[in-house]
């Protein structure tokens, strides 16, 4: 009874703090954005179903949901999976649902019939490494139909391993392991470009460089096996005081096509391929900034949009601003997925809310 009080106390509490902060975001002329779900404790990751359920990945609370909504709001939010080890990561295909912990890839076969008996998971793989630093993962299908899963560093800074810091994929059976990039010492978002079919990810910068060094990153994958630069280089021109220098110049490392503010904790991105927005926003990639924990004044805590040209990330700028106000955090966001109407959703797991995103003009 009293576990029951306390998760219900933290659910009205979760409910009572994501309502007030819409008031305080701050969208381009013609945007709005809106409260889609919550009682979503520790919403991070998305992914949509083929009947449109959105399901949610959590770090922290083990848990994994399932929202159905009429489009505009949820009309119910189901706890499909429990107890899990970090289930940041789902992503969805042919009828099951895929989520990672830190070690395993699960599946939770024909789930969107099941969402209130679902079934027990099958496991896809759990060949990859349990550290807990940098452990929860990021996944999402291909257009090669291939599972994508990153490997986080297993720590701020070090020489990692054969099985860290990289991004992986393997057939949606767990078999075929590759690795796709390396290099990379955190990423919790990719997605691929429309324009070309590349692959694009977010890599969070390390710590204790100070306020504003090193940068965190967005980069494009070209060819499978490319270094990314970590832990020798940041930024694509920074060389790491421990482990860069002669043996290990930049040159010899894939720069960022941009570079985020340091320790602004780039996550979820997708690249914008919907009909609402205007036509100048289809094609360009939204990142969510999760925002900073060890600066001195707090950066982050934003949605941004990156604008692109010929293939190229040339600028990004301020889409959803306010969730930081006078060193006050007021969200976090964590993801965001672009909805079949245009819209599109971003989580935020400080307040256990999804808020959708719509134009004016539809």
């Amino acid at each position: 009874m009293r576990h029951l009080l306390a998760t219900l106390m933290l659910v009205l509490a979760c409910a009572a703090c994501a309502e007030p902060a819409l008031d305080q975001l701050q969208l381009p002329p013609g945007f709005r954005i809106a409260l889609f779900a919550d009682e979503v404790r520790n919403a991070r990751s998305l992914a949509l179903g083929d009947a449109g359920t959105v399901f949610v990945g959590t770090r922290d609370a083990g848990n994994v949901y399932a929202i159905v909504h009429d489009g505009e709001r949820a009309t119910a939010v189901k706890r499909i999976a429990k107890g899990l080890d970090s289930p940041n990561g789902v992503a969805f295909r042919d009828g099951a649902l895929f989520v990672a912990e830190n070690s395993r890839i699960l599946r939770f076969d024909d789930i969107e019939a099941r969402l209130d008996d679902a079934p027990k998971p099958v496991v896809v793989s759990a060949g990859f490494p349990d550290d807990d630093h940098h452990g929860w993962k990021f996944i999402a299908f291909g257009p090669d139909g291939k599972l994508y899963v990153p490997v986080g560093a297993p720590c701020n800074i070090c020489e990692p391993s054969e099985r860290h810091a990289l991004i992986s994929r393997i057939a949606a059976d767990g078999s075929g392991y590759e690795v796709v990039a390396r290099g990379v010492r955190n990423s919790v978002g990719f997605d691929w470009n429309p324009a070309d079919g590349t692959l694009w990810f977010t890599d969070n910068g390390r710590d204790w460089l100070g306020d504003d060094t090193p940068p965190c990153e967005l980069n494009q994958v070209t060819a499978a096996g490319q270094h990314f630069g970590y832990p020798y280089c940041h930024g694509g021109d920074i060389a790491d005081p421990e482990f860069g220098g002669e043996d290990h110049p930049c040159a010899d490392f894939v720069p960022p096509q941009l570079r985020f503010g340091a320790h602004t904790a780039p996550l979820g991105m997708r690249f914008y391929s919907g009909g609402m927005f205007p036509p100048e926003y289809r094609g360009d990639a939204f990142v969510a900034l999760h925002g900073s924990w060890n600066r001195s004044r707090k950066s982050g805590y934003q949605v941004v949009r990156v604008r692109m040209d010929g293939g190229k990330a040339v600028a990004a700028e301020p889409f959803v601003q306010g969730w930081l106000q006078d060193e006050k955090v007021l969200g976090r966001p964590v993801d965001v997925l672009v909805m079949p109407d245009g819209s599109m959703l971003v989580s935020d797991d400080k307040n256990g809310a999804i808020y959708r995103i719509t134009h004016a003009g539809d």
